[in-house]
């Protein structure tokens, strides 16, 4: 495990920029986590179904918490400060060998199209080039999910290919478009104004 592996402790660290703010998530983050993952408009193009009830959500929090602990996902929560948890923010299925990551991310349906993402993803790319000193992020979505697609590209991910029928969602098989940005083709601009505290 990497020395940034091992630095980060108990729990992820903080990420802040301007108003927004990533952080752990927590117990209390439970009836909003059902009201984002619970939404069947937010879940559409996962590759899971929405949750059906509290008890589900509380399942999911001790999974990204799990999961945190064996260093294989990074799951926060983003927040304006001093206002609601409006999404998650994710690195998944992190290989250090091949320093690479998968980036997630979802929005509660009230928060769409307001450019939240634009304001949250640049500082979680920061992190993983920057801390994590990882050489490739890779993401996929639904061909369907403009949202998301725009979000890439305005990271300046690269689409890569077409998984044919990739996932069964809801049991409708679903293409995935992939993604891929390299440490080398990201611009940054983030690394004078982010800053990584703890809570």
């Amino acid at each position: 495990m990497s020395k940034a592996m091992f630095e980060l402790g108990d729990r992820l660290p903080t990420l802040e920029a301007g108003r927004v703010r990533r952080r752990w998530l927590h117990e209390a983050d439970i009836s909003s986590l059902f009201a984002i993952f619970g939404d069947p408009e937010v879940t559409r193009y996962w590759g899971f179904t929405a949750l059906p009830n509290l008890a589900a959500a509380a399942a999911l929090l001790a999974d990204i918490q799990r999961h945190f602990q064996d260093r294989s996902l990074f799951q926060w929560a983003v927040e304006y400060i001093g206002g609601p948890l409006v999404g998650t923010c994710t690195l998944a299925n992190i290989d250090l060998v091949n320093r690479r990551a998968g980036l997630g991310f979802a929005l509660g349906r009230d928060f769409w199209d307001q450019g939240y993402m634009a304001a949250v993803l640049p500082v979680v790319l920061e992190f993983a080039f920057g801390r994590l000193a990882l050489h490739r992020l890779l993401a996929d979505t639904d061909p369907r999910n403009a949202r998301s697609m725009r979000a890439l590209n305005r990271l300046g991910f690269r689409r890569e290919g077409l998984l044919r029928e990739h996932y069964l969602v809801q049991g409708e098989p679903q293409d995935a478009v992939v993604y891929g940005l390299l440490r080398s083709e990201w611009g940054g601009g983030t690394q004078s104004t982010a800053e990584i505290a703890r809570d």
